[in-house]
């Protein structure tokens, strides 16, 4: 065992052995037990549990700007600003969304910031995304940015494959340009590209650690977002690096002495584990998730904002200015104004997000909402509980399509037992044995209503003749 030293991210006494230093080899560490390439990606376990160690004040990050228009037509200034504009009002101006990340290099990028930067907002803080390169960063400083990322690539796929560079090659210049960065008075944020396929002890820990004496020295904050750059990190205790995401956390705050506040967790979800693995983080001592709206981004994409709102609300508890209803306000943005389609199982923003099919849970959801549904969807979505009419929905289905629809109205509740749904479902049965797949129109459905169920409008005070489906 090593000679205590004093842990300053942890403010303890560590008896652990590990001396950090860079290890420089003149060939790539790929991992190929872990990542075979012609097999899918394998999982080690060594069986460590790192401590849970939540930091006091989490927030979320945004890239819907930058990572996110890398999978989307380009957006214009207008959509930029209008799109802004929602994220401000969805994370509230306590700043649970505290910042937006943005390209920089493109006429129509700049001014999109400029317009963004003339609203005024504290906000969410407009950020930059450049290369290692010194003329980027004096990009970044000409557009008026207090922070801005920077890409560090950090496995050897990127520093060997890509960049054809040695580790120490590679550590060197990118402590040049966080350097250039301190002296012009930004804030560099160091994009740990790939983290979940490099080497940590050899290179990640010495990077970072590398990265926390400059800030020492120069008295200036100095960011790492963690970047699970092709969504290879889990969630699970026991994992063996480099994928362990508490593993990932904890040892850079544990080796490399990152505080909190100036970690950041940037995932894909290649395989299904973007939102889960970035509430890992958080859990594990990382402040910031970054995220971006309707999970849009490269391949996959990055995890939900309005995921994370919610995961935030689950672990907080209290919204802090969130307005969730502005998530229904993105999604309907997204299809009408970009023309761009939300699936429609989609949680949270989908079409079918909180729709029925099934009778039996129809039936339920009459007798009391609460029995179906994950939470009250018209108060914090403005997205009231509904029914998508089929063979499988029942006369429970029909009726409660008939309140969602059309309404209760002044007269006597419509019940299971009345002639006209019994109706309807007959017609509706008599569709399916005809080897029909698709579900019930709302058009068909309000010709059904106005056919089998004339009395009953008339009584709960309808009018139907002009009747548009809500």
């Amino acid at each position: 065992m090593g000679k205590l030293k004093f842990n300053r991210g942890y403010n303890t006494f560590d008896a652990d052995s590990y001396t950090v230093h860079l290890e420089d080899p003149t060939e790539p560490n790929l991992f190929r037990d872990i990542f075979p390439y012609g097999e899918a990606p394998r999982l080690g376990f060594n069986h460590r549990l790192v401590p849970m160690r939540m930091p006091s004040e989490i927030w979320i990050t945004d890239t819907t700007f930058r990572d996110g228009q890398q999978s989307m037509p380009p957006y214009s200034v207008k959509e930029v600003v209008d799109l802004y504009k929602m994220m401000y009002r969805l994370g509230g101006r306590a700043g649970v969304i505290r910042q937006a990340e943005f390209f920089l290099y493109t006429r129509k990028d700049q001014e999109a910031v400029e317009k963004v930067q003339e609203l005024g907002y504290r906000y969410p803080e407009v950020t930059g995304w450049i290369r290692a390169h010194k003329k980027d960063m004096e990009l970044a400083k000409s557009m008026g940015l207090k922070e801005t990322g920077i890409l560090t690539s950090c496995s050897d796929y990127h520093i060997f494959l890509k960049l054809k560079k040695t580790r120490q090659q590679a550590m060197d210049d990118y402590l040049r340009v966080v350097g250039q960065a301190l002296e012009l008075g930004i804030t560099p944020r160091c994009h740990f590209e790939d983290i979940t396929r490099a080497d940590f002890y050899g290179f990640v820990v010495p990077f970072a650690h590398a990265l926390m004496e400059l800030a020492r020295e120069s008295r200036q904050t100095i960011k790492i977002r963690a970047c699970d750059t092709l969504g290879l990190g889990v969630p699970y205790p026991g994992v063996a690096m480099p994928r362990s995401v508490p593993g990932l956390i904890y040892g850079l705050a544990y080796y490399a002495g990152v505080p909190s506040e100036w970690m950041e967790w940037h995932g894909h979800n290649d395989l299904h584990l973007v939102t889960a693995n970035a509430v890992t983080a958080w859990l594990y001592g990382c402040s910031a998730a970054n995220g971006t709206m309707l999970g849009i981004g490269e391949r996959t994409g990055n995890p939900p904002l309005e995921g994370l709102i919610m995961s935030y609300l689950q672990l907080r508890g209290h919204k802090r200015g969130i307005n969730t209803r502005v998530i229904t306000d993105i999604a309907r943005y997204f299809e009408k104004e970009l023309h761009s389609p939300i699936a429609a199982h989609s949680p949270l923003v989908g079409r079918d997000f909180n729709v029925t099919r099934a009778g039996i849970h129809a039936d339920g959801l009459m007798k009391n909402e609460e029995i179906y549904n994950v939470f009250d969807t018209e108060k914090l979505l403005k997205r009231p509980v509904s029914v998508a009419v089929t063979d499988k929905s029942g006369l429970a289905g029909i009726v409660m399509w008939v309140h969602g629809k059309i309404g209760r109205g002044a007269g006597e509740p419509l019940t299971k037992d009345h002639p006209g749904v019994r109706r309807i479902h007959q017609w509706i049965m008599d569709q399916y044995k005809g080897r029909r797949t698709t579900a019930i129109s709302d058009q068909e459905m309000v010709q059904q209503v106005k056919r089998h169920l004339k009395d009953w409008i008339k009584e709960s005070g309808f009018d139907l003749s002009d009747f548009d489906v809500r």
